[in-house]
């Protein structure tokens, strides 16, 4: 679980300002603050409307934010990193070395070019040679990737017809075991597919015009008719899908299954040959994640025609692959990007090649990312904040009033179990196995693909490694590992404006703080508390406890389900429900963790600020950012967490965010002390 963002959304969408909030020296961004909007009206204008005139999103940019703040400056060391011309003489094989050749790899247009398609026609030539089921399940097997992580990363999402997510057994943590998700939707909702609404059937048309150049490129006859019939699979695919509301639930997402299951409960796939390409043949147990869209899309690999099975897996292939093949590919990729978020130009070449580096070797970037720009001391501040976080939601797990003494004994067990790693991991990937030529580029990249998937694999039934990270230190973002009882905070996210050594420690435990509570609080969120100290899926939870939780996060979500960015979209509460858990949980312990720093003392107020107005004004700039309005629908329509004025609205539920700015009845933002959600 995730800070922001899904990955797959992040995959699309990531963003980078060519510029800087203003320093923050000792207190919050007053700058940013409008003064003429009423905190209790608007918190979020009021802590960022100043800022926000200022601001605009550039033409190859999707959106803007304080994370692409953060990003900028994380990505510019990267690049610092990867276009080091030593690196081009490091010894072959090495990791540097592989750094210079995929990055020189990807700024070779000339050898591009001159490959042409003959790398990608070679992997098309299996598809366009499938003449019955066999040979399809055959090639939906070799489809068959590690691209979804259900709970770390939060990413549903897989355009191939089902995703492999490698991790801690939900029934023996303490080795990992293969789970399945649903797929085979090119684009990142179903709700894409089976809304009728203006915006999304915009989306559908970009995407179905897509599939048609796709074919026009490749040379293909009726390219028209074949993408309308792809489309039509798809939404087929979307209609048997389980909603992303629906997979967040943790007691319905349990299901081992044998491959014998799988010939009984999904009969219309020859599952047998599936695994085998998939290089699953051995595999005794899987833990299917939607059993329902399963049965439902293995009834359609029976049921659709061969032909239109071909030319979906083709699509798909080209889609994945073919920006490495040429420009015209490229090209056409970039015009349905466009046309799905807005983004009018695409990012210089190097930083694309940066980018494309810091994704397929990122623990080799990042070990040297590590060990330039993460210090010891940074190290041990944070630690001093992460303590204190704890401290303050220990003392709030033993002071409940509605908690039974054995379910409170439980969770006090498992936060005291909670690991916590800060910076980078202790353990980096070899990428030894990893072939990588300096003039081969889509070689490089399917290869890249390759080798994680075969990581992957070679993991199952081993046992579980709590020392692995699933982010690198360079990611701008913070993790909770429930099957692990863990949490990470890369070195990347550990830097102005979240964490600054200068600023007071109430703008500090505002924005850092936060984030730190954050994760702490999925630890007990509403997918967290499934879980027990050891990462087990165990129910420790009395009838009585369990309802009042229940009931709370159910009222929650109500709360959220009422924000509507649009006049036809309104946030889904049930879907945002653990992120919106973690806010509000988060940044109760972080306020509690800031009053205890104080020892009794009186904060510094600065800038005409309040130590507490300068904590809750940290938390809301937190958010400050612009969004182009499709990628927002998106947000809304396919990512777990709230948009992010959204999440600065937070505030609402702590009592001492009324005093700091004496809001009272009448205020928009105003809520009765009873209906203000505590839940931790």
């Amino acid at each position: 679980m995730k800070l922001f963002r899904s990955a797959a959304l992040a995959a699309l969408l990531t963003t980078a300002l060519p510029f800087a909030i203003p320093a923050q020296q000792h207190g919050v961004n007053a700058s940013a603050i409008d003064k003429a909007v009423k905190p209790g009206d608007d918190f979020y204008k009021y802590a960022n409307g100043t800022y926000l005139t200022k601001l605009s999103i550039p033409a190859d940019r999707s959106s803007v934010s304080t994370f692409s703040v953060l990003d900028d400056r994380a990505q510019k060391l990267v690049a610092a990193i990867v276009t080091n011309p030593e690196l081009q003489h490091a010894p072959a094989g090495s990791d540097g070395r592989k750094i210079a050749d995929l990055y020189r790899s990807y700024m070779d247009e000339a050898a591009i070019e001159a490959h042409g398609r003959t790398a990608l026609d070679a992997q098309l030539k299996p598809l366009l040679a499938i003449k019955d089921r066999h040979e399809l399940a055959v090639q939906l097997g070799r489809s068959l990737r590690n691209d979804v992580d259900a709970l770390n990363n939060t990413n549903y999402h897989t355009a191939n017809l089902f995703g492999l997510w490698v991790a801690p057994s939900f029934n023996d943590p303490d080795h990992y075991a293969p789970y399945l998700l649903q797929g085979g939707l090119g684009l990142s909702s179903r709700d894409y597919y089976l809304s009728d609404a203006p915006r999304m059937k915009q989306v559908r048309d970009a995407y179905g015009k897509h599939l048609a150049a796709v074919f026009h490129l490749l040379g293909y006859e009726n390219a028209d008719e074949r993408a309308t019939a792809v489309l039509a699979l798809e939404t087929a695919i979307a209609q048997k899908q389980v909603s992303l509301a629906d997979s967040e639930n943790i007691e319905h997402a349990n299901n081992p299954w044998t491959p014998e299951d799988f010939e009984k409960k999904a009969p219309g796939l020859d599952w047998k040959t599936y695994f085998a390409a998939a290089g699953l043949e051995h595999q005794k147990t899987f833990i299917v994640w939607q059993p329902s869209a399963f049965t439902a899309e293995s009834d359609l690999v029976k049921s659709q025609p061969i032909a239109v099975w071909k030319d979906f897996l083709i699509a798909h292939m080209v889609t994945a692959y073919g920006s490495y093949v040429s420009k015209a590919f490229a090209d056409e990729r970039f015009e349905f990007v466009k046309a799905v978020t807005g983004t009018m130009a695409q990012r210089p070449r190097q930083q694309r090649a940066v980018m494309l580096v810091d994704d397929r070797l990122g623990d080799a970037v990042g070990k040297i990312y590590a060990a330039k720009y993460f210090t010891a001391e940074d190290k041990a501040r944070v630690q001093t904040m992460v303590t204190n976080l704890m401290t303050a939601f220990r003392t709030r797990l033993e002071t409940l009033t509605w908690m039974a003494p054995a379910t409170r004994k439980e969770a006090i067990v498992k936060l005291d179990a909670l690991q916590v790693s800060i910076g980078y991991t202790e353990k980096w990937r070899s990428y030894a196995a990893l072939e990588i030529k300096p003039d081969d580029l889509f070689g490089n990249v399917w290869r890249a693909s390759r080798f994680e998937y075969e990581y992957a694999l070679s993991q199952i039934g081993k046992p579980t490694d709590r020392k692995e990270w699933t982010m690198t230190p360079q990611t701008v973002n913070a993790v909770n590992l429930p099957l692990d009882n863990a949490l990470n905070f890369p070195a990347a996210i550990l830097q102005p404006p979240f964490f600054d050594p200068a600023r007071t420690d109430a703008a500090n435990y505002g924005a850092i703080g936060a984030v730190i509570g954050h994760e702490i609080s999925h630890t007990f969120d509403s997918e967290g508390a499934a879980f027990d100290s050891q990462g087990r899926v165990r129910n420790w939870w009395t009838e009585a406890d369990l309802k009042h939780f229940n009931d709370s996060t159910a009222a929650l979500a109500k709360q959220y389900d009422s924000y509507a960015p649009f006049p036809d979209l309104h946030v889904n509460g049930k879907q945002t429900l653990g992120e919106n858990i973690a806010d509000v949980a988060g940044l109760q312990a972080a306020y509690d963790a800031y009053r205890e720093s104080l020892k009794g003392k009186s904060a510094p107020v600065v800038d005409g600020l309040t130590g507490d107005q300068q904590f809750f004004i940290a938390f809301a700039q937190n958010y400050a950012g612009l969004e182009r309005e499709n990628v927002l629908r998106a947000q809304v329509l396919g990512d777990p967490h709230s948009p992010g004025m959204y999440r600065a609205a937070t505030v609402r539920n702590l009592d001492a965010w009324y005093d700091a700015f004496g809001v009272k009845t009448g205020d928009a933002l105003y809520l009765k002390p009873e209906d203000r959600i505590h839940i931790w």
